[in-house]
């Protein structure tokens, strides 16, 4: 097979499959450049392989099925975050104005207005738990304060690792959202 004609079929599937292919990504990741490096990393490996002269026969399913792969391994890659990596609060996305669950805390000291901000803290975190779905609150219960790992709860409930951390991070986004709010009424003018 001649270099022009291996050419001429990765461009023929490109054009073919790229606009099927790219609404299929992106269904399954929101992020556009998360999407595109997809989309750029399957074509790359159609490329490699008719590189190594092993020509890719039905192309549209050879694709689909590397994506599906591809994807896959990018959440795989995705790692949990704990609770404080998650409740980042953030102006403009730099360190230097982030604020940390941890930062919004009040010292662990008896002092009446500390004693206060604790018990307003708890309360709308427990509000705000309270809102969530069980399934959610649950996982979320059991790795942040029972500090159970996802395998444990995996093997205790039958349920897949994937939606274990997927309910967490909903939780998560929601109680972040929530305790912005109470951090921009306690503590912004």
């Amino acid at each position: 097979m001649t270099a022009g004609y291996q050419d001429q079929q990765i461009q023929e599937a490109v054009r073919a499959q790229r606009g099927r292919l790219l609404q299929f990504i992106r269904r399954r990741i929101p992020d556009p450049a998360e999407a595109e490096d997809v989309l750029q990393d399957v074509f790359a490996e159609l490329v490699e392989s008719y590189r190594l002269l092993k020509p890719v026969e039905q192309a549209a399913a050879w694709l689909f099925r590397v994506a599906r792969n591809k994807i896959t391994d990018l959440y795989r890659r995705k790692k949990t975050s704990s609770l404080e990596d998650e409740f980042l609060l953030t102006g403009q996305g730099d360190e230097e104005n982030s604020l940390l669950l941890a930062d919004i805390l009040p010292a662990p000291d008896d002092a009446p207005e500390n004693r206060l901000l604790r018990e307003t803290l708890m309360e709308a975190l427990t509000d705000a738990l309270a809102e969530l779905p069980a399934a959610q609150r649950e996982v979320f219960i059991w790795h942040e304060l029972e500090e159970k790992t996802f395998r444990e709860m995996e093997e205790e409930t039958g349920v897949p690792l994937k939606t274990l951390i997927s309910r967490k991070h909903y939780a998560v986004q929601h109680l972040r959202k929530r305790l912005q709010t109470l951090y921009t009424e306690l503590f912004t003018d």
